[in-house]
């Protein structure tokens, strides 16, 4: 049995999760975290609320509360939200309990004394007005490379260049704008570039794909001191008597969030050094699912940041990083009202319809789109069509020909071998695809399968046999797809668990039924007499008429 731990991105306290959000990390950890439950291992899902940085502090200002306020209320809301979609973490934490102030103070100080933190006097936006300091996403100003008149502070929304706040020309802040002068102010820097070749040999021992490599490569070799101090109230206090009134910036403490999350995770189950096992030991395998705009931070920055420590964690292994999921050809944008409210969403649709609808179209490597009408497309064709339809017909046809138990199957013919060794073929390729976080070719595989029990069920026509009183091929035939349906309830639900479930209580068989591993799910043979449930319908059908509502809500 493997350790696994197994980290999502923490989503920023700043507004409520959306599908690009699921897609890009949520629902691929949350999928292989079940999977490799079912697979027997130790693992340990986590994730949490990043709730520091100038934006919260921003939004907070924007909307008349305090920053506590405002991450207090998007923590709720994303939690709900996660619970809603089933995306199963052991322990979903926040940046703001006070035990992952200390475990972020307990890195800074470790940098600082080996050398890796350092404190130097640069020039930052300052307001004569408001006698303070300004952090870039509090300011507008002319960009440097366009002239573009009304640039942020960190990137022109015009030509995309990137730059520091202090390059804008004419900068004013963003709220009142109010002019900004530069001043000289101290900060600390982390030294990035003093690690360069510890992080190049570790990326040597990777087997990522060459695309990320190369990209992570071609940013090591540009690392730069990098400041991760900011001259304002909200955020964790540099434990520096000399830096009052400066707090960390928020990528640094971010990812620290990770293993603070763990340690209070241990800390709910009574355990308080649990986390250790998990962090400290070698053999652990660590899984970070990130989005690609993520990748510079957790396959650079946090590594350069735990190689300075004299604690030794563990180093990331593998670094699935899904690519953009947009909607309908562009990028989800609430400020544009370019966006699908998923909780509204999950008020008209159910969970399992969204989850595999994204992994069915995972981001893996280009990127994808979520449109209303390919949603609908995949719920009525794949969903009820294939899945829903073959699982219903034949527990509707067990109970009316076989009093709802498990048939005896008879000598097998060619037909019924055949289908029983697809049935192993398929379940070995969705197992293989999972393990390799191919969440689009394990949808294709049970979709597949269960396409294969209508068309065993149609070419052996049982309703004829049956006519004829040829039981014994009726009842093989039966046992046949019952035997199918039982699988298809393990290899579906890593992705769609409600209607795994549902199965599962269909076949009659208990709920901790589901706990089992695969190896002894597969193993497992419905016994003949064995008493079946009630035949229910798994998926509703979605009507044009409910597709034009949501495409007119969008286009408004």
């Amino acid at each position: 049995m493997s350790k696994i731990l197994i980290t999502a991105a923490l989503p920023y306290a700043n507004g409520a999760i959306h599908f690009g959000h699921l897609a890009g990390a949520y629902l691929p950890a949350d999928c292989y975290a079940r999977f490799q439950r079912l697979m027997g291992h130790d693992v340990c899902f986590i994730c949490g609320s990043d709730e520091y940085g100038v934006a919260i502090a921003m939004s907070a200002e924007l909307a008349g509360r305090t920053p506590q306020e405002h991450v207090d209320c998007f923590h709720a809301v994303n939690k709900k939200l996660f619970q809603k979609m089933q995306i199963d973490f052991d322990h979903y934490s926040r940046t703001t309990w006070p035990g992952h102030v200390q475990t972020t103070v307990a890195l800074f100080n470790d940098l600082l004394k080996n050398g890796y933190i350092e404190e130097r006097e640069s020039e930052r936006l300052y307001c004569e007005q408001d006698g303070k300091f300004y952090a870039d996403r509090y300011v507008v100003g002319t960009c440097p490379s366009c002239s573009f008149p009304s640039a942020r502070g960190d990137e022109c929304t015009s030509c995309g260049a990137s730059y520091e706040a202090e390059d804008l020309k004419n900068p004013t802040t963003k709220i009142g704008n109010k002019p900004l002068t530069l001043k000289k102010t101290v900060h600390w820097y982390l030294r990035l570039d003093l690690f360069k070749d510890k992080l190049l040999a570790w990326l040597k021992t990777k087997s990522w794909k060459p695309n990320v490599v190369n990209f992570i490569k071609k940013y090591i070799q540009d690392l730069r001191p990098r400041a991760i101090t900011r001259d304002m109230k909200w955020g964790i206090p540099v434990p520096l008597p000399e830096a009052k009134g400066k707090v960390l910036y928020v990528w640094f403490d971010a990812p620290i969030g990770y293993i603070s999350a763990t340690r209070e995770w241990a800390e709910c189950i009574g355990e308080p050094d649990r986390w250790k096992s998990y962090w400290l030991d070698p053999s652990t395998k660590l899984i970070q699912f990130i989005g690609k705009d993520n990748i510079p931070f957790h396959a650079v920055v946090f590594p350069a940041m735990l190689m300075g420590q004299n604690t030794p964690y563990k180093l990331v292994d593998e670094l699935p990083a899904n690519e953009f999921y947009n909607l309908a050809g562009r990028q989800f944008s609430k400020s544009d009202g370019w966006y699908v409210d998923l909780d509204q969403f999950l008020q008209k649709f159910s969970s399992d319809q969204l989850r595999y609808t994204i992994a069915s179209n995972a981001p893996e490597t280009q990127d994808s789109e979520f449109t209303w009408k390919d949603f609908q497309l995949r719920c009525n064709a794949d969903l009820s069509g294939k899945f829903g339809n073959f699982v219903h017909r034949t527990l509707v046809f067990a109970k009316n020909t076989c009093q709802s138990t498990v048939p005896p199957m008879s000598p097998l013919q060619e037909a019924d071998q055949l289908f029983l060794d697809q049935i192993k073929k398929l379940a070995e390729a969705t197992r293989e695809a999972y393990g390799q976080f191919r969440l689009r070719k394990a949808c294709q595989s049970f979709m597949e399968l269960a396409q294969a029990g209508n068309v065993y069920f149609d070419m052996k026509k049982p309703w004829q046999d049956a006519k004829k009183e040829e039981w014994g091929s009726v009842h093989t035939t039966i046992a046949c797809c019952l035997h199918c349906i039982k699988t298809l309830a393990l290899l579906a639900y890593p992705v769609i668990p409600t209607a795994s479930a549902s199965i599962i209580r269909q076949l009659g068989l208990e709920e901790p039924y589901l706990r089992r591993t695969w190896e002894e799910q597969m193993a497992y043979c419905l016994p003949t007499g064995h008493l079946l449930g009630q035949p229910e319908p798994l998926f509703r059908k979605i009507e044009d008429e409910q597709i034009a509502l949501e495409e007119a809500s969008l286009k408004k």
